[in-house]
C-alpha cells in the first residue's frame, strides 16, 4: 500500500492542523498508541522540515497544485521589510518558548483624565493618545519586575539585566513593520512621549531613521487599538524576553460592587520568555499593568 493511500489514526482537530500548517500527514509518523498522530507530532514534524532535518522525498510541505491552475493570479515581489523580518520572526518563534496572558485594564478614569488635557499656557486641547500612557506603565512595572527588562545569554547561561528603559513601539509603515525605540522613556513625561511618537513615526515614514535606533531596546509594545481586534499572540522581538499587546479600548458592562457599571476596556496580550519568566510573575506583571493604567495614569504626568 502507498504513503499516499495508508490509513492514517489521527482526530479531526489534528487533521487540520496538518492542513493549516500545509504538511502531508500521510508522511507523519505518530508517536501515540498504534501510531496514532497527535499535535505534538505535527509541530514537529513542521519543525524539522523547515530546519532540514527531514529528508525532501518525506517532507511534503508545499503546494500539490499552482496557484494559477485555481483561477487569474498576480505576482509581486516581497517587500524589502518583510524580506529582512521574516527570518527574525521565524528565529524568534522556533527559539524562544513563547507564553501568552491576556488580561484587560479598566482605563475609564485614564480617558477622561486623557481627554481633559489642556495646554497650560493657551488653554488648547492636547492632542494626546493613550500611547504615551501605556508607555509610562510599562516602564513603571519594567522597574518593578526586572526580568522583564533583560536578555538571556544562553551560551554563558546568563541573564543581561538593563539599567536602561528603551522602549520598542512597533509601527505600521508604507514600507512595512519597524520597531523604533522611545529612549530613555522613564525620563519624559506624558507629553514629551507624545511628541518622540510623532517624531520616530514620521523618521520611519520617511525612512530617515537610523539603523541603530531598532537596537538596544527593553520591552516592545505592538499596538492594534487604532486598527481593531481585541487579543493576539505578539512574536517576542529578539532579544527582548517579552512584549505587551494592546488591543482596542471597548466599553462593556463590568460589575462592580455588587452592580453592573459602563467602563472603559483595555485588552492586554502579554508574551514572555518562558526560560526567563514564569506564569505567577507574568500574572503580577499584568495585574500590575492594569493598576498603573487604572489608578495611577496621572503618575508624574511632568518630571
Amino acid at each position: 500500500m502507498s504513503d499516499e493511500k495508508k490509513i492514517v489514526s489521527a482526530s479531526p482537530k489534528v487533521r487540520k492542523l496538518a492542513r493549516e500548517f500545509g504538511a502531508d500527514i500521510y508522511q507523519i509518523q505518530g508517536s501515540q498508541r498504534e501510531g496514532r498522530v497527535s499535535e505534538e507530532d505535527v509541530k514537529s514534524f513542521v519543525k524539522e522540515s523547515i530546519s532540514g532535518k527531514v529528508h525532501k522525498k518525506h517532507a511534503t510541505i508545499s503546494l500539490q497544485y499552482d496557484h494559477s491552475e485555481f483561477g487569474k493570479i498576480e505576482t509581486k515581489p516581497l517587500p524589502r521589510l518583510k524580506k529582512i523580518a521574516g527570518p527574525h520572526l521565524e528565529k524568534s518563534w522556533n527559539e524562544i518558548p513563547h507564553v501568552t496572558q491576556h488580561d484587560e485594564a479598566d482605563i475609564t478614569e485614564m480617558e477622561k483624565f486623557r481627554k481633559s488635557l489642556r495646554d497650560l499656557y493657551t488653554g488648547e486641547k492636547l492632542s494626546i493618545t493613550p500611547l504615551p500612557f501605556i508607555i509610562r506603565a510599562l516602564v513603571k512595572a519594567l522597574k518593578d519586575y526586572p526580568n522583564f527588562n533583560s536578555s538571556l545569554d544562553l551560551k554563558k547561561e546568563k541573564l543581561i539585566y538593563k539599567k536602561y528603559f528603551h522602549v520598542g513601539i512597533a509601527m505600521d509603515t508604507p514600507h512595512g513593520l519597524m520597531v523604533p525605540k522611545i529612549r530613555n522613556a522613564d525620563k519624559k513625561d506624558i507629553t514629551e512621549l507624545g511628541q518622540e511618537l510623532k517624531k520616530i513615526a514620521k523618521l520611519c515614514k520617511d525612512l530617515k531613521i537610523d539603523k541603530k535606533e531598532f537596537f538596544g531596546g527593553s520591552m516592545t509594545i505592538s499596538s492594534l487599538g487604532s486598527i481593531g481586534g481585541s487579543f493576539f499572540t505578539p512574536i517576542i522581538n529578539q532579544p527582548e524576553v517579552a512584549i505587551l499587546g494592546i488591543g482596542r479600548a471597548e466599553k462593556k458592562q463590568v460589575f462592580v460592587d455588587g452592580k453592573y457599571e459602563n467602563k472603559i476596556m483595555l485588552p492586554l496580550s502579554l508574551s514572555y520568555d518562558h526560560r526567563v519568566i514564569d506564569g505567577a510573575e507574568g500574572a503580577r506583571f499584568c495585574a500590575h499593568l492594569r493598576e498603573s493604567l487604572g489608578k495611577d495614569f496621572a503618575y508624574k504626568l511632568a518630571v
